[in-house]
């Protein structure tokens, strides 16, 4: 029988597993500093967490996940919270996310809220999303429920692409994109439409995310002295997207063109260039389309849309909500990001 296990043999010599304490001797610190590096504790000095970090790589030392939970009495997990996972915004978002959580050593476990029932399920604190170390809630305005202490929010939490001030929040200025949006679409020719999303699941959980972006649009065109001749609404649904781009432009030709089309999303002003193009009319010149997101495709779309940081959103929000975990105690802190407008051939 072995006197202890061995992951290898190299040199005539039984070779062992490196542990903490290797790691912690060779660094010339203690197992504790060690474990806070691990940990990604703010009380760590710069140059001696370079030290800890060049010992593991030396040693090509590697946590046992299962010790670290139950010596810290921690999940070193995280619950996310978002509306769907079907839209490019949000795989980029969790990209975000999943980034930064995974530099400090937490795993994420995502969940979608579809529908009414799963909402009211995730609002009791015995379910498995409140079971995590910290939580992330994106996109929906959240403020009401907070105020109302409505959220039991036991642990840490953050909100991304969403605004409250009594929580960290991590969010886009979408009024500024919606304006931005506006005060360009005025100085193009024609007649002006604006197609907005559909996003209330609930009541209770409502985004302001496009409210926000129509008010700077509508705002813009009110200081121009313009008017938008027609508003729709579609939902992210691809049929229903296709479906919404055909009722504007049946409008659009029958009151002439040429005309300016404002898509609140990216998705939605994808289906209008499809629309476009089937129809035989010029993109840019008889209809011009301006997107919001600056999706990984509109570049080679050539559509003019407002970019926004999404993955940096994404990765602030993250970043809240560690130090949070790591003992911070401070009022709520607000990381504000601003889309820039990128303008290409449709608009």
């Amino acid at each position: 029988m072995e006197p202890f296990p061995r992951s290898g043999y190299a040199g005539g010599q039984i070779m062992r597993k490196p542990t903490i304490q290797d790691v912690a001797r060779q660094a010339g610190v203690g197992v504790g500093t060690v474990s806070r590096v691990l940990n990604n504790h703010v009380a760590v000095k710069g140059a001696t967490r370079e030290t800890v970090l060049k010992a593991i790589a030396d040693l090509d030392y590697t946590p046992n996940p299962h010790a670290r939970r139950i010596a810290g009495g921690k999940s070193y997990t995280i619950s996310v919270l978002l509306p769907v996972l079907t839209t490019e915004f949000y795989v980029r978002l969790l990209d975000g996310l999943e980034t930064a959580f995974q530099e400090a050593r937490y795993d994420v476990a995502i969940f979608p809220l579809l529908d009414r029932s799963r909402l009211e399920r995730y609002l009791g604190s015995h379910t498995l999303a409140y079971q995590a170390d910290g939580l992330v809630m994106a996109t929906y305005n959240l403020t009401k429920m907070f105020h109302e202490r409505r959220l039991r929010t036991q642990q840490p939490t953050v909100l991304v692409d969403a605004y409250a001030d009594s929580v960290d929040s991590s969010f886009m200025d979408n009024v500024a994109g919606g304006r931005m949006a506006g005060e360009y679409a005025v100085t193009l020719p024609g007649a002006l439409y604006a197609v907005w999303v559909e996003t209330e699941l609930d009541q209770l959980f409502t985004t302001r995310v496009f409210e926000d972006r129509r008010n700077g649009f509508l705002g813009a065109l009110q200081a121009a002295g313009r008017a938008v001749a027609a508003e729709y609404t579609s939902s992210f649904d691809s049929l229903t997207a296709r479906n919404t781009a055909c009722t504007v432009l049946d409008q659009a030709q029958a009151a002439g063109l040429p005309c300016t089309v404002f898509a609140s999303a990216d998705m939605l002003a994808g289906a209008l260039l499809d629309e476009v193009r089937l129809r035989g009319l010029q993109i840019g010149t008889d209809v011009r389309v301006i997107g919001f997101d600056d999706q990984p495709w509109a570049e080679s779309r050539g559509l003019t849309t407002l970019h926004q940081p999404v993955e940096s959103m994404g990765y602030e929000a993250a970043q809240l909500l560690l130090t949070r975990l790591n003992g911070y105690k401070g009022p709520a802190r607000a990381r504000r990001f601003e889309p820039r407008l990128v303008v290409r051939g449709s608009a």
